[in-house]
């Protein structure tokens, strides 16, 4: 069975692009243009990992990730924040904190590499 994973992004072009990526490498995947329905969608889809932007129109990826991790039912979620003004690196450490992120632009090979070591075989 296929891995699942979510994307959380309100720019189409790159939940496109990323979305096919996945796919192409064998991933089942789910899209969200906002956050507003995010743990709607995780319980639906019940995904094992979320790749999300930080940036989100009126909303903040590090705080919807800050909820998802402080929840009982989705504390366990791998998240993969994608940013391309703020440098997390030291975030990584602050409770709440994502799993692992991502700058952009990014390159595939080393997001794959990040989605790969967050999802167990």
């Amino acid at each position: 069975m296929n891995k699942k994973i979510l994307i959380l992004d309100d720019d189409e072009d790159i939940l496109d692009i990323v979305s096919f990526l996945l796919r192409e490498n064998g991933y089942e995947v789910q899209t969200l243009l906002n956050g507003e329905t995010v743990f709607e969608a995780i319980k639906e889809f019940n995904p094992e990992l979320l790749l999300m932007d930080v940036m989100l129109g009126g909303m903040d990826g590090r705080v919807i990730c800050k909820r998802i991790k402080n929840t009982e039912e989705t504390n366990c979620l791998p998240v993969i924040l994608i940013s391309g003004t703020h440098d997390l690196g030291n975030s990584l450490l602050e409770e709440g904190a994502p799993n692992d992120f991502v700058a952009k632009p990014f390159d595939i090979y080393d997001l794959l590499q990040k989605i790969k070591d967050q999802l167990p075989e």
